[in-house]
């Protein structure tokens, strides 16, 4: 990280806009830095393009500019670079990109939104770094840019001065992440409480609701049995159980599963008893013991096994790691940090 400019009160976060810039890219964070100055924050954010010209986003929204990236004199704590829709035209726009160098050679540190990190690739800014942008892109990006080593299941990637981060939503991750760099861990919490959103979402961009992203059951049979998995995970939701309450033989459940959600009955019930389980960890102080029983795991120790096959991490440091954003230590140097689901470590 490079050093940042000392006795400059508040903290001055500079958001670069473009037309059909993607507005949550753009919102996301700059609400992440107004909700800090409520809880003792001082962050002074203010949005720059590369004319100066006001902008419309993708979604047909106009955003009001403060200066051209030019008229830029003070050095930045943080520099926003969001992402587009349009971002194989954008990385071919030179005015964008010699904005996004200059506000990066003022800046102390430079982060991305989701296809942001396309922009600042074209920049040159990625060269001989780690990076992540949005899952549906990743391929493109290490494809475009091989001098780039492509995280593409992290949320958000730390290496040098320089964050990325992939889809939209993870914009307020690593947001928050830098309001617990800049303010600590106490704030942080409180930003994503008051927010209603994680403090830290453990796991990477794979890991999705099991409602949606498993396919909807056509048969009307099984969507009763799914019905009835969500709304009591705890139950004891066996293949014998299931096959009665359909009204077909175990033997037709199972390849119902087979067909209509791709996975097996037992490999279903225990996604769902996850998600339960994630959700009372997060929410509350209770023992393992209380949360096994109340999701259907039935002992803390089979919950314990559950978590680790399924997340590669015990319930305990699920529960920890949802209240603080630890980053992790790479091999490549103590400023080359990694926040991602499958290697979160406290160093």
């Amino acid at each position: 990280m490079k050093d940042r400019p000392s006795g400059r009160k508040p903290l001055l976060v500079t958001v670069l806009v473009f037309p059909g810039v993607r507005l949550l890219d753009v919102t996301g964070p700059i609400e992440v830095f107004a909700t800090a100055n409520e809880f003792g924050g001082r962050y002074r954010v203010r949005t720059v393009s590369p004319d100066g010209a006001d902008v419309v986003t993708a979604a047909g929204t106009g955003l009001r500019v403060d200066l051209a990236a030019a008229q830029v004199q003070e050095a930045s704590d943080v520099v926003v670079i969001p992402g587009g829709p349009e971002w194989p035209s954008l990385i071919k726009d030179d005015a964008l990109l010699d904005a996004i160098r200059a506000l990066d050679a003022r800046g102390c540190r430079t982060a991305s939104i989701c296809t942001g990190a396309f922009l600042l690739a074209a920049a040159g800014l990625l060269d001989g770094r780690r990076a992540t942008t949005h899952w549906r892109f990743a391929d493109q990006l290490a494809l475009r840019y091989p001098q780039v080593t492509v995280e593409a299941d992290a949320l958000f990637v730390r290496d040098g001065h320089i964050m990325t981060s992939a889809g939209v939503s993870s914009g307020i991750d690593l947001s928050l992440a830098l309001v617990e760099e800049h303010l600590g861990a106490d704030v942080a919490r409180a930003v994503a409480k008051d927010m209603v959103v994680f403090m830290q979402r453990p796991g990477g961009q794979s890991q999705f609701s099991v409602r949606t992203h498993t396919p909807r059951a056509r048969q009307e049979m099984l969507r009763r049995v799914l019905d009835a998995i969500a709304e009591d995970p705890s139950a004891p939701h066996t293949l014998a159980t299931m096959a009665r309450r359909a009204g077909v033989s175990a033997r037709h459940m199972t390849r119902l599963f087979h067909d209509e959600m791709t996975t097996t009955p037992a490999r279903y019930v225990e996604q769902v008893r996850m998600e339960a389980a994630q959700a009372i960890l997060e929410d509350s102080d209770d023992p393992m013991a209380t949360v096994a029983r109340r999701t259907g795991f039935g002992s803390a120790e089979s919950l314990r096994r559950a978590f680790t096959r399924n997340l590669g991490i015990t319930p305990g440091a699920y529960r920890a790691r949802f209240r603080t954003t630890p980053p992790q230590v790479t091999a490549s140097g103590p400023d080359t940090l990694e926040v991602s689901g499958e290697h979160r470590q406290s160093p």
